[in-house]
């Protein structure tokens, strides 16, 4: 067998491989509304290339540290004492190719074969695998709509054993957008401080997008004494709409960024040294496009939420953060597509309504959880209105 056993006990990553299908269906001359991916439409604001462009003209285009640059890692420790109240030193910061780099390097520079990493779904798509990845086993608490989908104590209390390496905390939540308050942190943290042996991942990738009332919380903000056990991740990706740039960070104990370091010098050797310029301006320069992004995405948020409401067959709690609707699309099972076939899963959803009307969503089982789609909001307006008329369209059609 030409690849391993480990490579063959993985998918590859569902929301990559909808919009690599949304992007072949295209090049078939398919017109495709596009809700799939988790990727900001915005520009990257233009101090953040301009800083990229200043870097490569002045020769900045060598190997970095493999830990990141002492500006970028500085950069983003005063970011998290501004917008977090987090106090890291340099030493406690890595930064990876995107946030996805520095979760595997995590896993791969702790767990060992019968580990096991608790996850809540819904969760994002590559939690369980990369623990998979690792030889570790992926225990999964199942989350409940009516709270929010948002891990309760109790629950997670039942799910740690002696076995248990790491918990994956996610707030703001991909692919629901719940947000946790600091009573639901407080009641986490109560039952993590039990297990000392447990690692934390806090997953905060979404932090500036935050609607209505609510305000980000880390786990640390009610919980600084759980920092010894916690990684807390972040990035470029979404703030700033800067997800080609590859650009995350972990800010985590001392042996466990050293750890995660020294398997960086074995892979990528280091993040692009142009992209840790640019994530200098990001995290340091003028935050104001961040708050434009979220006055734009919050918009488009009500918009989808207004349309959805249009269509009785769905029900959607409106997400509290994030840029990621997730509707129960159980009031269709059981109906049938024009040509008499029935709907019986959130997979026949997504299928019949990229099929029929072309639009393309993910399915809740991507996700661990039935019978959910996700769809993004992180595309505009018009395309949000002309993707919800296709779809009211497509459930009409149905008998």
């Amino acid at each position: 067998m030409l690849l391993s056993n480990r490579l063959n006990s993985i998918k590859p990553s569902p929301s990559i491989a909808a919009n690599a299908l949304v992007v072949e269906l295209r090049k078939q001359g398919r017109d495709i509304v596009n809700f799939t991916i988790g990727e900001p439409d915005l520009a990257t604001p233009d101090h953040i290339v301009q800083a990229a462009v200043e870097a490569m003209q002045n020769g900045d285009t060598h190997y970095t540290a493999a830990a990141g640059t002492v500006e970028v890692r500085r950069a983003i420790a005063e970011k998290l004492q501004r917008d977090n109240q987090l106090s890291y030193g340099i030493d406690e910061i890595v930064v990876g190719v995107g946030g996805k780099h520095i979760i595997y390097h995590a896993f791969a520079a702790t767990l060992n074969a019968g580990d096991e990493v608790v996850v809540h779904s819904p969760y994002w798509v590559s939690y369980p695998d990369i623990a998979t990845l690792n030889e570790a086993t992926p225990v999964i608490i199942d989350g409940d709509e009516s709270n929010g989908f948002k891990l309760r104590p109790e629950d997670l209390a039942r799910a740690i054993t002696p076995k248990t390496k790491w918990v994956v905390l996610n707030t703001p939540n991909n692919p629901t957008g719940a947000v946790y308050t600091e009573q639901e942190l407080s009641g986490l943290a109560e039952v993590l401080r039990l297990h000392p042996h447990v690692l934390i991942l806090s997953d905060e990738i979404y932090e500036h997008f935050v609607f209505g009332k609510r305000r980000h919380l880390s786990l640390l903000n009610v919980a600084p004494d759980l920092k010894d056990q916690t990684l807390v991740l972040n990035g470029v990706s979404k703030g700033y709409a800067m997800t080609g740039w590859r650009l995350g960070f972990g800010a985590g104990p001392k042996a466990l960024i050293a750890g995660i370091v020294k398997l960086i010098s074995q892979t990528t050797t280091c993040p692009t040294s142009i992209s840790q310029a640019a994530a200098v301006a990001a995290f340091a320069g003028d935050q104001a496009p961040v708050e434009k992004m979220r006055d734009i995405y919050a918009a488009r948020r009500q918009l989808m939420m207004d349309l959805l409401g249009e269509i009785p067959e769905l029900s959607c709690a409106a997400p509290k953060g994030a840029f990621y609707v997730f509707p129960n699309v159980s009031g269709l099972f059981g109906k049938r597509k024009p040509d008499g076939e029935k709907i019986q899963s959130d997979d026949d959803v997504v299928n019949y309504l990229l099929n029929e009307v072309g639009v393309a969503t993910v399915s809740g089982t991507a996700y661990g959880m039935s019978p959910y789609i996700r769809l993004s909001f992180a595309t505009n307006s018009d395309q949000i209105s002309e993707g919800l008329r296709r779809i009211k369209d497509a459930i009409e059609r149905l008998r």
